[in-house]
């Protein structure tokens, strides 16, 4: 049977679903956000700092960090994979919808944990349907369809926030949260249970015992994987704080009144590049591999920071957002499929997504407190230029181990398991 071929439907049946999994992918996209970088400027407008509002992102961060991993290592035993999609999406309304009650530092806090454990689970449940419904050779084209499609549920989520932010007041946007996470509840239910092959999910081999999967600790053992999660911390670490700082020195520096549709501008203008990015990774990875896209979003980012810090914020906003854009649209279709790539066979492909997540959530839970107090006690210029050169450290490791992550980073090449 090709791996391509779903074993529990047709082929033709499998095509149906595809279409329910890409509108789930746009419409989860506003859901696994929240009401992101809109978290700061809302609480901005009720008297809060940078500082604190970037450690009660930090909080949040760090609480989804703590759950990746066992949650990606549930995927990989059950069988009710939607389950993982469903449930968060439930929480993630309820959470969000919280922060209207009340905005005092630890219930936003605790709303922004809740939110972090919820959504830990649904980015690696995705990847794991996907999966399950396409096989490991069709995971890389459908993957960069999942998130041209993911993208633009940003875009368009993003750019109703802004225009409801800005016309009915920044409540709306929980509103519109909830219900974009009502659609991708119905969505994922759509897809039967039965088209979705568990075995090809976790990346078990046809043939493969379920005891023949590779031990848990072999993740510690994969040395390209902890380079790639290397690299992809340090990225983070710089990366996670520039969208929602950009938002707030642009918001410090206006009377506030279009706050709310700035920084929709700088999620559109990003989401906008990255579904033309995850387009180009997708068809790049066909003909030359990973290695090369995940350079290239490396060095986009310190080129970012140099702009924010070069051009005023209405100036800086399209090149600021356009290189976020590369950097991020590159690697949300190469990652997971570098990923799926080298544990294909180990039946440990989700625990090894999660392993990657945390790892990636660690500089990102971190980078809102570090971005936020040095803006803060250095002005949002400086802080700009920190974040970016941080991307530095993943550029240096990922040319001097470039002999090792080459061989990986060919999808014709079967990888190598002890």
């Amino acid at each position: 049977m090709s791996d391509i071929a779903v074993p529990h439907s047709s082929s033709g049946k499998s095509n149906s679903f595809r279409s329910s999994l890409e509108a789930l992918n746009f419409f989860m996209a506003d859901m696994q956000a929240g009401i992101g970088p809109f978290l700061g400027i809302f609480l901005l407008a009720h008297q809060w700092k940078s500082g604190p509002i970037g450690t009660v992102m930090t909080l949040g961060g760090v609480a989804g960090v703590l759950v990746t991993i066992p949650a990606g290592a549930l995927i990989d035993r059950t069988r009710h994979k939607k389950l993982f999609v469903i449930i968060p999406g439930i929480c993630t309304v309820l959470a969000s919808a919280v922060i209207l009650l009340s905005q005092e530092f630890w219930v936003v806090a605790l709303s922004q944990v809740a939110t972090a454990i919820a959504g830990a689970a649904i980015v690696p449940a995705v990847m794991a349907i996907t999966l399950g419904l396409v096989c490991q050779k069709g995971f890389n084209r459908q993957n960069g369809r999942n998130q041209a499609w993911n993208h633009a549920g940003n875009m368009v989520g993003a750019g109703l926030s802004g225009f409801l932010g800005m016309k009915y007041g920044m409540t709306a946007i929980f509103y519109l949260s909830a219900v974009f996470g009502l659609i991708s509840i119905f969505l994922v239910s759509t897809i039967p249970a039965s088209a979705i092959d568990d075995r090809a999910a976790r990346g078990m081999k046809e043939g493969d015992e379920e005891a023949g999967a590779s031990n848990f600790k072999a993740l510690f053992e994969c040395k390209p994987l902890l380079l790639l999660a290397a690299a992809l911390a340090a990225f983070h670490l710089g990366n996670g704080a520039m969208l929602p700082l950009y938002g707030l020195g642009a918001a410090s520096q206006s009377n506030g009144g279009n706050a709310s549709m700035f920084v929709a501008m700088t999620i559109v203008i990003a989401q906008l590049v990255m579904i033309g990015a995850s387009v180009v990774a997708m068809r790049a990875a066909d003909k030359s591999g990973y290695w090369l896209i995940m350079l290239l979003s490396f060095i986009a980012l310190p080129v970012r920071g140099i702009a924010a810090v070069l051009l005023n914020y209405h100036t800086g906003i399209y090149p600021v957002q356009a290189l976020d854009g590369i950097g991020a649209g590159l690697q949300s279709v190469a990652v997971p499929a570098l990923v799926a790539h080298i544990l294909n066979g180990t039946g440990r492909i989700n625990v090894g997504q999660g392993a990657v997540m945390t790892v990636q959530g660690v500089g990102a839970a971190l980078s809102p407190a570090i971005g936020g107090w040095l803006a803060q006690g250095m002005g949002f210029k400086p802080a700009f230029l920190v974040l970016g050169s941080f991307a530095v450290v993943s550029i240096l490791i990922w040319i001097f181990y470039s002999r090792t992550l080459r061989a990986v980073c060919d999808p014709s090449q079967e990888p190598k398991h002890e």
